[in-house]
């Protein structure tokens, strides 16, 4: 009897060292796995580029250390406004940056960041996440071999530094003015020359009079580049980025080849990114423009004929480029009602509280 006790116990003894020890050897067998990212951003920017950051470190903790990302910053393995292509080419496995760097390719590069005149960084995180949006990017870019996630979210901007007041639309023409994504298309049927520059070339163009303007995001990251050393009027709205999304641009091999528990560790952690990033800008953002003013940045509003003229031209945008890619046409429909039910809603709710909130008396 105490023979088939003994035994008993030590079967079931057995059984459960098995079964400690099971998780502990197969976490030994786990692939090591490590990619390089490529980045947009210089790292002087701590809220876009450490968002990114935090995620490769979240990647890593998540996985015990078995799936490292290292993050390069702009520059130091491709040319900032080459990270797509990098990765679509597979010379890294991600690749950091905004999607409306590349509407050469495509006008419907810019949905994955911002359009004028559209969401705002709510209505941006609802249609990407469960509006559709996400569904919809990720078909348009598998026909370039990418796959896409959001890491990052700036909220409404600013609409960047000016060496001259802008009082009526006429004030436009000829202003050379570094604005990113379909602003700049908006912006040239207005007589503006828009360029398209790197986050760090901005301050030297201003500097030199290669610019008359330049927008980036907002306070704390305008600060960081010194824009406010060459440009005294900072002008509200950035009505071309009601909210602007990053992009984590993914090469499909790369993520075929990670285990499942990877590939979520992955996802999260861009997710955690997303939010984080909109946090640290409501944070920051506020202290930001308060030492600006204090240093001579003089605020000025677009007046409302300007934006009035401004949304014109943008609509009208719309319908050429839905007229001449089909990619564009097949996310606007969607998208462009998506928009009206946000403002629709925000009536109701968001904006009153908002604008009460802003009038109120101390």
């Amino acid at each position: 009897m105490q023979r088939r006790k003994f035994v008993s116990s030590a079967g079931l003894a057995g059984g459960i060292a098995s079964t400690l020890a099971a998780p502990a050897i197969a976490q030994s067998t786990r692939p090591e796995i490590r990619w390089r990212l490529a980045s947009s951003y210089p790292k002087s920017l701590d809220t876009i580029y450490g968002a990114v950051d935090n995620m490769c470190k979240r990647v890593a903790e998540l996985t015990d250390n078995r799936f490292k990302i290292s993050m390069h910053a702009a520059g130091e393995l491709v040319p900032p406004l080459q990270v797509f292509d990098a990765v679509q080419s597979g010379s890294v496995e991600a690749g950091h940056s905004a999607s409306y760097f590349y509407i050469g390719k495509d006008p419907a590069f810019g949905f994955a960041t911002a359009l004028p005149f559209g969401l705002n960084a709510r209505g941006q995180n609802a249609w990407m996440y469960l509006g559709g949006g996400q569904e919809l990017m990720n078909e348009f870019f598998s026909n370039y071999g990418v796959q896409h996630l959001p890491v990052g979210n700036t909220g409404a901007q600013m609409a960047g530094w000016y060496r001259k007041e802008i009082k009526t639309v006429e004030d436009l023409k000829g202003l050379k003015f570094r604005v990113g994504g379909l602003a700049g298309m908006v912006l040239s049927k207005l007589g503006v020359v828009p360029q398209q520059l790197a986050a760090g070339d901005l301050y030297p163009a201003l500097e030199k009079g290669v610019l008359d303007a330049a927008e980036f995001v907002g306070p704390a990251d305008d600060e960081h580049l010194g824009l406010h050393k060459v440009a005294k009027f900072y002008y509200y709205p950035g009505w071309w980025e009601g909210a602007a999304t990053l992009s984590l641009f993914i090469n499909p091999k790369a993520m075929a080849a990670l285990p499942a528990d990877y590939a979520a560790a992955l996802r999260v952690a861009a997710a955690e990114a997303n939010q984080w990033s909109t946090a640290k800008y409501d944070v920051t953002n506020p202290q930001a423009l308060r030492r600006l003013v204090a240093g001579g940045a003089q605020l000025r509003r677009f007046p409302t004929p300007v934006l009035n003229m401004c949304n014109k031209a943008a609509t009208e945008l719309y319908a050429e480029l839905s007229e001449k890619s089909p990619a564009f046409k097949k996310i606007y429909t969607p998208w462009s009602k998506f928009r009206d039910e946000q403002v629709m809603w925000s009536q109701f709710c968001e904006m009153p509280f908002d604008n009460y909130m802003a009038t109120r008396k101390a």
